[in-house]
Order: structure tokens, then C-alpha cells, then sequence
């Protein structure tokens, strides 16, 4: 089932328990402390005063693009003070004097990742090197030209959060001090809006592009660029999204969960015969229809549900879900997600991947309810992490006596449970009647599933005026779709699609009602 025509059906549902949708895809476990007063050291002082540029270029499509990378940093002020140092790469198509050229936004998510992943490995100029599917080859990894860029129609601009990268709090300042929601929403805010004074791109069409926990900063920026800075975005761009603070129900969760389930499934072959027989997306289209229908109907229910439904409900959960109809008994029908990557291949003594779950892993032994680890988190970080560095200081010749970290320490993260980014995004998409929206998913990312987001969008606006502004892709991936070669071929000219229909000359919005 299409997501134009989910929809409406979404939409229609009432929700009987209301709780936060889930979290973000987290980076590595880093220890507990208490809230507050931890003060930041001189690592600031040792960023290069000046901006460092250097000139490129490469072949995207049939033509040549030459172009300027410029690494640096910009201050980050509260009442006039300098707080932080935020460290960004940008890069200009150079020998164009388009006074509209597109103007994006990037950044990574977590909370307290860099912008390293779509950088380096989605819409930048320069990529690491994969195999065709997406999976890591021998360390420690190797530069290519990226001929998917989006750099022939805009600029792109990768902004690196504080205590990311190198972006650092200025000494004696409290060091967590943009490390929540709203604090970090206008921490990059103030970034966006001093660039645009900086480089006078006040002409550029403006757009944000933001992955998993980057998706909750982009839509909050949405709202927040407008109303405090008077920036109207052209577009946000969400890729593997989160739940936008938009209220769903436990149930609920468990229903647009299973899809991906049955993505993964078919993916490791654990379907039925008659359903891996089947093209995916021919296979997900059942498995949407049921999630959202007797599935869900059947979970609202709770203990009312009689032992014979019960027993036919959970074989045909099992049948979408490629476990057994006892396993999905003995949940209650309701298959949290870490168990999954567990049960799907415990037979095999192999879990499948948390961001990408084409991925298998390997625990110490095959009990349990979890797996110890994700084994796409470890594909990635090492072959990154390396490249980057490598990049930046040999490459853009930006190389200060300072770590770049893939991973920073923002911890403890507040989490401003009053505020909903999905709602500021709905204000921004209120107020400005021409911002339109963009989500792409992979359908083997278990941390933010695409149907999940699915449900989401349909929520933002439930009355359906904004229907027609949001647009979805979907690829036959994970949380970073770019890493396999069609799907990045395929997502970047997805985005130029998108940016062409923001920019699109069309009548006036409407003004008057009918």
C-alpha cells in the first residue's frame, strides 16, 4: 500500500493510550553524570583563526563542476557574548552567478553525532568508498568522488552541533550548556542565520536537511528560523526521521512496527514461501494493509480478545514477522524490537542490525532477549571515523591540534518534553504556505521505520490541508540509504527532484475560501 493512499487511513484512527513516539537512533553508550556545572576547557583556542579554502573539482553527470570547500567555524552568541566555536564545511559551485542558487543546511544526528555521515557519505563531493550494497570494506577505507552530488544545483553547507566535530564551548563556559532540544534547535539557528549575514545569501532559496536525530533539529528549525529570525525555509528534507514528538500510542507503535519486521524478514528469507516469492514492496503493501487493520484492531482490544482470535492473530503476525506463531503468543502479539534482532535468525545464532538490519551480527552466545551490539553502528564508525580525518586535515588542509569527534560528549541531553518539533514544524508549514517537505526512509532501518514515519506526517496536520506538501521516498536500505550505490544514485536525484518543486512557479495560495 502506497503512502499517499495510507494516509487517509491513518489519519482515521483514534488512539486509545497517547505516550512519546520512540527515540532517535542513539551512538555509543557513554556514562551517566549529573545535570550541570562542568565547565569547558581551552580545546576552543586551538581552532585556526581564519577559514581555510580550497579549490575543486569533479564530474557530476555529463558535466564538470568546479567548486570551493571552505572549512571554519562561526561564533555562537547568547547577549552578545561569544559561547562556542560551531565548525562547518561548505562548499560553492564556483563560475555561477545565479544570485537564487539553492542553499542547504546539513547536519547528522544522535544527538552528539557529526555531520560526517552525509557528508562523507550522501550528498557531499567526496564519499567513502562501499561495496555496491553498502557494506564496509577492509580498513581502513578509501576516498572517491561522489558523481551523485547535489553540489550542481546547490550549495551545501555541513554544520557540526557543538561538542561535535570541532565545534567546541568557548573555556569556562558550561559545557553542556546547547546540549537539549530547544537549546540545540537555537544554537544552530544562530549558526543558519549569521551564515546567510556572513555570505549574503539572503537571495539563496533556503533549505535544512537533517538524519535521525538531525530530522527532531531540522523540523524544530523550521519553526524556530521563522518566528525568531524571520528565515523562511523553501523545504526540509527528513531522512530516516524520528517520531517528532507526535503523539502515538504503544499499541500503535507495535502496528507500523511490523512492517519493517516483514522487510527484514524477506530480506534474510524467513518469510513463507508465497511471500518471498513476492517483490518487496508488492510483500510490505500486505503487511501495511494488516498492520493498520486487524492487526491493530486486535492489539486496542487487550485481554477482551478471545483465546481463538488470539491463536489465528498470531499466526498471521508470525507469518509478516518470520517467527513463530508460540514466539508471538508468548509477546502478548506484541514483538518489541530488540527482541526481534535477536529471534528472527536465533536459530542461525546470528541478530540482525539496528540501524541497517540487512546486517548480521555476532553475541557471545544465542540466549538472551537483545543483542549485545549493532553490527551496521560497527561497520560504520571505524571506516568514517577514519576518512574523515584524513579528508579534512590532508585534503581541505584544516588541521588543528584537536579531535574531530564522530562522536561528542553531550550528555546528559535535555530532553524538553513540553516541546514538539512536530508542531513547530506545523506552525512553519501554517505560516508559510509554500514550505514543503521531503522524508526518505530505508526499509531495513529498524531504529526509525519508515512506516512509522508514514504515521507520523499523517499526523502533523490530521485534518489534511498540508497533504500535498510532504513527498516520500522509500529505498530498498537502511538508516543511511546512500551507502548502497542505486539507493544513493536514487535519493540524491530524489533530492533534486524536490528542490525543482519547491522552486516551481505556480499560482499564489489561495487566499479566499471557496
Amino acid at each position: 500500500m502506497s503512502a499517499h493512499r495510507l494516509l487517509p487511513l491513518l489519519a482515521s484512527l483514534t488512539l486509545l493510550t497517547a505516550v512519546p513516539a520512540a527515540g532517535p537512533a542513539q551512538g555509543p553508550p557513554q556514562p551517566a553524570r549529573p545535570a550541570g556545572g562542568e565547565k569547558a576547557g581551552p580545546d576552543a583556542s586551538l581552532l585556526p583563526d581564519d577559514p581555510v579554502v580550497t579549490q575543486h573539482s569533479i564530474r557530476i553527470g555529463q558535466q564538470t563542476v568546479a567548486y570551493s570547500a571552505e572549512a571554519g567555524w562561526l561564533p555562537i552568541r547568547e547577549d552578545g557574548k561569544v559561547m562556542a566555536r560551531m565548525f562547518y564545511v561548505a562548499y560553492h559551485r564556483t563560475g555561477v552567478t545565479d544570485p537564487n542558487r539553492p542553499l542547504i543546511f546539513s547536519f547528522n544526528g544522535g544527538p552528539g553525532t557529526a555531520s560526517v555521515w552525509m557528508h562523507m557519505g550522501y550528498t557531499g563531493p567526496r564519499r567513502v568508498v562501499y561495496d555496491a550494497e553498502g557494506f564496509a570494506l577492509r580498513p581502513p577505507g578509501t576516498i572517491a568522488d561522489n558523481p551523485n552530488s547535489i553540489l550542481d544545483v546547490a550549495d551545501i553547507v555541513y554544520i557540526d552541533p557543538v561538542a561535535t566535530g570541532f565545534s567546541r564551548m568557548m573555556e569556562g563556559e558550561e559545557l553542556h550548556r546547547f546540549h537539549g532540544k530547544l537549546a540545540d534547535i537555537r544554537s544552530v539557528a544562530e549558526f543558519i542565520r549569521l551564515y546567510l549575514v556572513r555570505k549574503d545569501r539572503w537571495n539563496s532559496p533556503k533549505f535544512v536537511i537533517g538524519e535521525s536525530y538531525g530530522t527532531t533539529r531540522a523540523a524544530g528549525l523550521a519553526g524556530n528560523l521563522l518566528s525568531q529570525h524571520q528565515v523562511y525555509l523553501n523545504g526540509v528534507i527528513l531522512v530516516s526521521m524520528t517520531g517528532l514528538d507526535i503523539e502515538s500510542g504503544p499499541d500503535v507503535n507495535y502496528a507500523t512496527a511490523l512492517p519493517q519486521y516483514t522487510a527484514t524478514a524477506w530480506y534474510h528469507r524467513q518469510l513463507p514461501a508465497d511471500l518471498q516469492a513476492k517483490p518487496l514492496r508488492a510483500v510490505l503493501d500486505e503487511a501495511e494493509a494488516f498492520a493498520m487493520g486487524d492487526y491493530l484492531a486486535a492489539l486496542v482490544k487487550g485481554d477482551r480478545l478471545q483465546d481463538a482470535e488470539r491463536d489465528a492473530m498470531a499466526q498471521r503476525v508470525a507469518r509478516f514477522a518470520g517467527v513463530t506463531p508460540e514466539y508471538v503468543k508468548a509477546t502478548n502479539l506484541r514483538i518489541d524490537s530488540r527482541r526481534f534482532w535477536k529471534e528472527l535468525l536465533r536459530d542461525q545464532r546470528l541478530t540482525v542490525g539496528r540501524l541497517d538490519s540487512r546486517y548480521i551480527g555476532i553475541d557471545r552466545d544465542a540466549a538472551g532477549e537483545g543483542p549485545e551490539y549493532d553490527p551496521a553502528l560497527a561497520d560504520w564508525n571505524g571506516t568514517f571515523g577514519n576518512v574523515i580525518n584524513r579528508y579534512i586535515r590532508q585534503e581541505l588542509k584544516y588541521n588543528p591540534d584537536l579531535q574531530y569527534n564522530v562522536w561528542g560528549d553531550v550528555r546528559p541531553w535535555q530532553q524538553d518534553p513540553g516541546t514538539s518539533v512536530g508542531d513547530m514544524l506545523r506552525q512553519a508549514m501554517r505560516n508559510n504556505p509554500y514550505l514543503k517537505v521531503l522524508i526518505q526512509a530505508g526499509y531495513y532501518d529498524a531504529a526509525t521505520d519508515y512506516f512509522g514515519a508514514v504515521y507520523t506526517i499523517s499526523h502533523i496536520q490530521p485534518g489534511g490541508e498540508f497533504r500535498d506538501r510532504f513527498r516520500f521516498t522509500f529505498y530498498e536500505s537502511g538508516h543511511m540509504m546512500y551507502l548502497r550505490d542505486v539507493d544513493r544514485a536514487r535519493s540524491n536525484d530524489d533530492l533534486r527532484a524536490f528542490i525543482r518543486w519547491c522552486l516551481e512557479d505556480k499560482a499564489a495560495y489561495p487566499r479566499q475560501a471557496q
